[in-house]
């Protein structure tokens, strides 16, 4: 079955909210996020507060938000990053969060290369997914990734409320049984939850990475390797926690 042909993640005023010209304010922004961050005041807040300082967007708060984290969480989700190989390994991935940064990616969308390393997107998923023509390669394209970290099992949690997520299921299990690693899939109320708890998640999320127990960056390496060209935004101080590439992060 042929999916719609659908740009995920794509808003016409990215091109102005997002233009060289708005980088320094943004940039300004986001290190008075981070410094106030780290004295205790909440992030919903302070996107909320600086984003009226600086006469903001709705997106352009939204990136700040994911983009910066506090000192605190970064270099717990630092000590806990799993690098290198993965070997023999089982690996629980967050399917929908890392699915559609990919389809975000295959769709030239707004992309944020955020502060403790990790590609986020500004897509809001708000319990409805459909699958469109850039999931089958998203899904490829993980899997490939995860063949070249010689892991033995990918178990998948994707939050069964959301629509669609039973044909995003087939579509995971259909694609992944010609790689050379065991594929599970598991609907749950919460996959958050559930992957708050275990070790070698595969996920952005801000949340589970700062209660899980050990987690890997799929999708910064993923876009390096076969997205080469795909820009992602960075706007956040480099405070010296996570390494950046400055050849693949660039200013729109």
């Amino acid at each position: 079955m042929e999916h719609q042909i659908v740009k995920r993640g794509y808003v016409s005023t990215d091109a102005k909210d997002f233009h060289a010209k708005s980088i320094p304010t943004l940039k300004k922004a986001a290190e008075e996020v981070y410094w106030m961050l780290n004295r205790g005041y909440p992030i919903k807040s302070l996107s909320t507060f600086i984003g009226n300082h600086y006469l903001l967007s709705e997106r352009q708060r939204l990136a700040l938000a994911r983009s910066v984290s506090s000192q605190t969480a970064l270099l717990s989700r630092k000590k806990r990053e799993i690098q290198g190989t993965l070997s023999g390994k089982t690996v629980f991935i967050d399917g929908f969060n890392q699915i559609i940064t990919l389809e975000v990616a295959l769709s030239d969308g707004t992309l944020l290369h955020c502060m403790d390393g990790t590609i986020r997107d500004l897509a809001g998923l708000r319990g409805t997914y459909r699958l469109i023509d850039k999931t089958t390669q998203a899904i490829k394209m993980i899997g490939a990734q995860l063949q070249q970290l010689q892991i033995s099992q990918a178990v998948f949690y994707l939050d069964s409320p959301v629509s669609n997520s039973g044909r995003l299921k087939q579509e995971i299990l259909t694609i992944l049984q010609h790689y050379p690693f065991t594929t599970q899939v598991h609907l749950t109320d919460n996959a958050d939850v559930v992957l708050e708890t275990l070790p070698n998640v595969i996920t952005s999320d801000a949340i589970i990475l700062d209660h899980c127990q050990s987690w890997v960056n799929l999708n910064y390496p993923l876009i390096q390797q076969q997205l080469p060209s795909v820009t992602c935004l960075q706007i956040t101080p480099d405070i010296g926690i996570f390494s950046f590439d400055s050849a693949h992060t660039d200013e729109k």
